[in-house]
């Protein structure tokens, strides 16, 4: 995970389409991000505020774990 908060740190997403060029299997669900990370093992869903920078974590878990989640 320490790899993802790397490339979200050094990241300057300015729309979805800039954040795919990074984070190709990440999906979008409303006004959320879905990132695959850990080999697809584990989902971090985010707040993209593309606008101040600013990526708010939601929540951190496995895929089984997902597969559960209202979101």
């Amino acid at each position: 995970m320490w790899r993802w908060a790397d490339a979200v740190e050094s990241s300057n997403w300015r729309n979805p389409g800039d954040l795919k060029a990074t984070f190709a299997a990440a999906s979008f669900v409303r006004d959320l991000t879905v990132f695959n990370v850990g080999g697809n093992n584990y989902r971090i869903v985010a707040f993209v505020h593309y606008r101040k920078q600013i990526v708010y974590v939601k929540r951190i878990g496995t895929h089984k774990e997902y597969d559960k989640w209202d979101l």
